[in-house]
C-alpha cells in the first residue's frame, strides 16, 4: 500500500510543478499569416503606384464620357444586332457583314456595304457643314450592340468607319429590351 501512496505523493508533486512551471511554458506565435498580409500590402501598394506611371494619357487623347438619354439619341448610331442598321437603316446582316472581304486595297478590315453607306452619311453631313470632302468627320458616331458582339467585327466596324471619315467613335451598350 505504501507504494500505492507513494504513486498518488509523486503525482500530487508532478502536478504542483507543472502549475508552478506554467507561467513559463513557451508559446508558439504563429507569423506567417502576419508576414503573408505584409507582402501583400507591399505588393498591392507597389503595384497601384506603377500602374498609373505606366499608363498616361497622351496629349490629344479625348477621355469617353458617359452619357444617357437624350444627348444619346443625337448621335448617329449604327446598331448591331442581327443586322447592320445605320441611323435605323438596314445596311446589310451582320453574319454576312462578318464573313464579307475587304475590296480596299491595304484595308483587310473593310466592310464594303457599311463603308459605302458611312461614307454617304459623311458626305451629306460634310455638305452640310460645308466642309472639304477630305477633311475629317468631328461628329460622333456610336456603335450599339448587345454582350453578344464578337470583337473580330468590332474592329472591321470601328475600322470601317474611320476609313470612312469617322474619327469620333464611341462604344454603346444595347438593353436587353431594345435588341432587335
Amino acid at each position: 500500500m505504501a507504494r500505492r501512496g507513494g504513486g498518488r505523493a509523486r503525482a500530487a508533486r508532478e502536478s504542483r510543478r507543472a502549475g508552478m512551471f506554467a507561467k513559463f511554458k513557451i508559446t508558439e506565435i504563429n507569423l506567417v499569416p502576419l508576414v503573408d498580409t505584409f507582402v501583400s500590402v507591399v505588393f498591392f501598394a507597389l503595384t497601384t503606384i506603377t500602374v498609373g506611371e505606366l499608363a498616361p494619357v497622351a496629349a490629344g487623347v479625348t477621355l469617353p464620357e458617359s452619357h444617357v438619354g437624350n444627348y444619346a439619341l443625337q448621335q448617329l448610331t449604327l446598331g448591331v444586332g442581327r443586322e447592320l442598321t445605320l441611323g435605323g437603316h438596314l445596311v446589310i446582316g451582320t453574319a454576312e457583314a462578318a464573313a464579307l472581304p475587304s475590296t480596299m486595297p491595304g484595308q483587310p478590315l473593310v466592310i464594303p456595304p457599311l463603308y459605302a453607306a458611312l461614307r454617304a452619311k459623311a458626305d451629306s453631313m460634310r455638305a452640310a457643314l460645308g466642309r472639304p470632302a477630305d477633311e475629317e468627320l468631328k461628329a460622333p458616331l456610336a456603335i450599339q450592340a448587345d454582350h453578344t458582339m464578337r470583337y473580330d467585327l468590332l474592329s472591321r466596324l470601328m475600322q470601317t468607319a474611320r476609313i470612312a471619315g469617322f474619327t469620333n467613335i464611341s462604344l454603346q451598350v444595347r438593353r436587353a429590351d431594345d435588341a432587335t
